[in-house]
């Protein structure tokens, strides 16, 4: 599948999903080695010598410097990578799991249930989608918590963000396949709905969400550094988030102290970057219009 993928891309948009794919994958690699790439716990304050101290620069121990609170500035930017995998993980899948059983459903069925379910999205639509995502997150678990309940707190802020997104892309998909030849000569044979549903139309309207996917994995982890920054992430001695180190880091940067806010930002701009430039590329090879301009 990838090296089909790549073998389809040609010229920029090669380069765009080479390079998308080595900063997504060292993010996840990140993320998965950090118990072993971090020099200390995302919460840790001290160690044999003592206490790290507050504000101290990089270098020695502390290659990244540590933060006003005495957390060391690389740990919690590693650590921060595998919070935001699995806030990715968790939100991408819910959404994914709702929203294409709604809009399925919404498709498939029409007529009331139909424009209900399209009026919801559009109402969600309305809201900011950070707004929306802090007022789950205030009534999930009042702003604030522990890691489970933090990262639960997150992807649900996350996921309903991102339902009315899939829920109208199926519905549109599902509304144009199952007019299709196929699905009238199913139904012809004795099919049953269930199995039309799942088996011939689900089957067939699924086919851009890769990109949606991707696109959504972006906007994920600036949802959570957004809810973070302002407030309403994970207690930081429950886990590391950047959001929260760079709400931490703004009186740092006015002082003349970069080193606790450069680290965990660069780490979400090369993040998002990296997933954003993959689904660019899907897009692209997605698209006959773009592929063949590309290929030209």
């Amino acid at each position: 599948m990838a090296t089909r993928i790549l073998r389809g891309s040609v010229g920029v948009q090669r380069g765009m999903l080479l390079a998308g794919a080595v900063l997504t994958g060292l993010f996840v690699l990140t993320a998965l080695l950090a118990p072993v790439l971090a020099p200390h716990g995302y919460a840790q304050l001290q160690d044999g010598g003592g206490l790290f101290g507050s504000q101290q620069r990089p270098g020695g121990d502390h290659p990244l410097g540590t933060t006003i609170t005495g957390y060391d500035v690389l740990s919690r930017t590693l650590w921060g990578a595998r919070t935001a995998l699995l806030v990715i993980l968790l939100a991408v899948s819910l959404s994914l799991l709702a929203g294409v059983l709604l809009g399925l459903v919404s498709g498939y069925v029409g007529g009331r249930l139909d424009r209900l379910l399209v009026g919801v999205a559009d109402i969600m639509y309305a809201f900011p989608s950070l707004l929306l995502a802090i007022l789950v997150a205030i009534v999930v678990s009042q702003g604030r918590s522990s890691f489970a309940g933090g990262l639960l707190s997150a992807g649900l802020s996350v996921t309903a963000v991102f339902v009315p997104q899939y829920l109208r892309v199926v519905r549109a998909e599902v509304v144009r396949v199952k007019g299709e030849a196929f699905v009238d000569a199913a139904r012809v044979i004795g099919a049953g709905h269930g199995r039309i549903m799942f088996r011939h139309v689900l089957r067939n309207s699924v086919r851009s969400l890769p990109v949606v996917v991707t696109v959504n994995a972006s906007e994920a982890i600036l949802t959570l550094a957004g809810l973070g920054f302002l407030g309403f992430g994970i207690e930081p001695n429950s886990a590391a988030e950047w959001g929260y180190d760079l709400n931490k880091a703004v009186p740092d940067v006015t002082a003349g102290i970069w080193w606790t806010a450069v680290p965990p930002g660069i780490a979400i701009v090369l993040t998002v970057l990296g997933i954003t430039l993959i689904g660019e590329s899907l897009n692209d090879l997605t698209d006959p219009r773009l592929r063949r301009r590309a290929a030209s």
